[in-house]
């Protein structure tokens, strides 16, 4: 009896982490298409079992050089295992991110109830297995934690362990010193996953110390050694990020390459009688403008039409008439704020977790950035699960059955319908209505020219689209050491990037027609339907799953 008590008490966290399975894993291998930073992570690990080296020729590395952007190496290494017995495909690079998504909404459940265990408020006490159970499930259907765990995509893994290390904190903060230790571990490993974590894990650490301050007191002797471990754990990364190359792609996407902020201050002061007045100095200057600037990129994250609508303006990062969380969650945010406001007691961690999140991609001049913020996602689902636990507990104490049956169908049908929305528009019109959402049709050309690459003595492929040449090594398997040996990386663009213009019988640039027919005699070429003429020989067009054509291929 027992052990089917036990058993009805964990079903409905079962069911739950059954739907995260089935939503992050679902046709992992073949939708979305793989995208270019995928396709690097997935190379690079095949390059290190091969070789031992990252594509470049360096020795594994803690961040990977790949377009000069310089990944964190920790999904990298996640990857290495699955590709190793898998091989190179897009399952293998796939399958720790979704793994970790799961693990993330088991991870949530657990945090809740750690959190609120022990809380007095009676609204909470009595509901926080309730508590626990809605939150892991408004993330286990979450458009913005489902979008980032579908993926070779760093920044859900790097949410987990910053989850993980909240989790641990709180357990071990009763003197638990293994605990903190793993904690500080845990914390450590988020920023050998992703940048964004090396601004938000910080700020984190400092809201524990904050809220947790009286505990920290008690146990100040295991805080300082757990500290200690967690500052040993990222010695390597600090001594890392001192090169010059990595700390340069941080800058080169920072708040402080765009030059607006600059030019207004001109102007400002140009508009003053004399621009080298003190007053002209003290209201126009870099610390203000650029300061607004960041507010400005801060506040934008806040923004319903992000939040609820339509999402960030980069393709990869969203999905149609989808906004990052779904828009029967803005009245449940309201009343979760509402009741947090009324009684603040235990939530300090979790506001403050909802403040820091977007800071990272606030540094940035893209904003806002869903990807960059994405551990956003985890405090604002928490707290609409507060909201929708306070409306299911007032509807269950309802004495009109009638009424009660009603308004449960009423939330049912609204909850269904948003999901359902989201769930067409990701899996019908995604790929269709945003057709460079992901690389779709690479693999169909590269299957082609794997197929019809014998007597060409070159092979010239479009640069229209994002980083084709290391989706030809992917989908190629094209030997690692060959290329170690037989490429250059371009100057970074202005951007940051590079890009890679030739390997072995591989170019990769812009079509002119006109120029590159004579230039390029007894050849391939793959190029856009705009860069191909139609009087060309066209001997195959390329269309992607979605239906849409990407490449003409033409033998000149």
């Amino acid at each position: 009896m027992k052990l089917i008590s036990k058993f009805k008490k964990y079903l409905p966290i079962i069911l739950i982490l059954l739907v995260a399975f089935i939503l992050r894993f679902w046709r992992l291998g073949d939708y979305p298409a793989l995208n270019a930073d995928e396709a690097a992570i997935g190379y690079n690990a095949y390059s290190l079992i091969e070789t031992g080296k990252d594509e470049h020729g360096n020795s594994w590395p803690i961040h990977f050089q790949s377009f000069n952007d310089y990944k964190p190496g920790l999904y990298v290494y996640l990857v290495l295992p699955f590709i190793k017995f898998f091989g190179l495909n897009e399952w293998s690079v796939r399958i720790p991110g979704a793994f970790f998504g799961v693990l993330t909404v088991w991870l949530v459940y657990l945090l809740i109830k750690e959190l609120f265990a022990n809380q007095k408020d009676q609204l909470i006490n009595s509901n926080y297995h309730l508590l626990a159970t809605v939150s892991a499930f408004m993330l286990a259907i979450s458009p913005w934690h489902i979008h980032f765990s579908r993926g070779g995509w760093e920044v859900g893994v790097a949410t987990f362990f910053m989850v993980l290390g909240l989790y641990l904190f709180l357990k071990g903060i009763k003197n638990n010193l293994p605990l903190l230790m793993l904690s500080a571990v845990s914390f450590a490993l988020s920023l050998y996953t992703y940048h964004a974590a090396r601004v938000v894990v910080p700020l984190l650490g400092l809201g524990l110390t904050f809220n947790y301050r009286n505990l920290i007191g008690k146990n100040f002797k295991s805080i300082a050694l757990a500290a200690l471990v967690g500052l040993v754990a990222i010695l390597p990364l600090i001594k890392d990020l001192t090169k010059s190359d990595v700390a340069s792609r941080a800058a080169g996407v920072g708040l402080f390459a765009d030059t607006g902020p600059l030019s207004r201050i001109n102007e400002q002061r140009g508009e003053h009688v004399d621009l080298t007045s003190p007053l002209a100095i003290i209201l126009h200057n870099k610390v203000a403008n650029y300061g607004l600037a960041f507010l400005e990129n801060l506040s934008e994250h806040f923004q319903g039409e992000f939040l609820f609508l339509s999402g960030e303006a980069i393709q990869r990062n969203k999905v149609p008439e989808v906004g990052q969380m779904y828009v029967f969650a803005f009245p449940l945010l309201l009343i979760g704020f509402w009741l947090i406001f009324k009684n603040p007691k235990g939530w300090g961690i979790i506001l403050w977790w909802i403040v820091i999140a977007p800071t990272a991609a606030a540094l940035t001049f893209q904003s806002p950035h869903a990807l960059r913020s994405q551990n956003m996602v985890i405090p604002l689902e928490i707290v609409s699960a507060f909201g929708l636990t306070f409306l299911l507990g007032k509807i269950s104490q309802l004495r009109t059955k009638k009424l009660k049956y009603l308004l449960f169908t009423i939330f049912s049908i609204l909850i269904l319908w948003n999901f359902s929305k989201y769930i067409d528009s990701y899996w019908r019109h995604m790929s269709r209505a945003l057709v460079y959402s992901s690389q779709y049709g690479v693999k169909e050309l590269a299957k082609y020219i794997e197929n019809n690459n014998e007597g060409y003595e070159n092979i010239l492929i479009t640069d229209r689209y994002d980083q084709p040449y290391i989706l030809m090594l992917f989908y190629l398997k094209y030997s690692p050491s060959d290329f170690q040996n037989d490429h250059v990386l371009t100057p970074r663009d202005n951007f940051g990037f590079s890009t890679v213009r030739t390997f072995g019988k591989f170019k990769f640039k812009e079509i002119n027609w006109d120029i590159d027919q004579p230039l390029f005699p007894n050849s391939l070429i793959a190029g856009t339907d705009e860069e191909i003429p139609d009087e060309a020989n066209i001997i195959e067009e390329i269309y992607g799953t979605n239906g849409y054509k990407y490449f003409e291929v033409v033998e000149n």
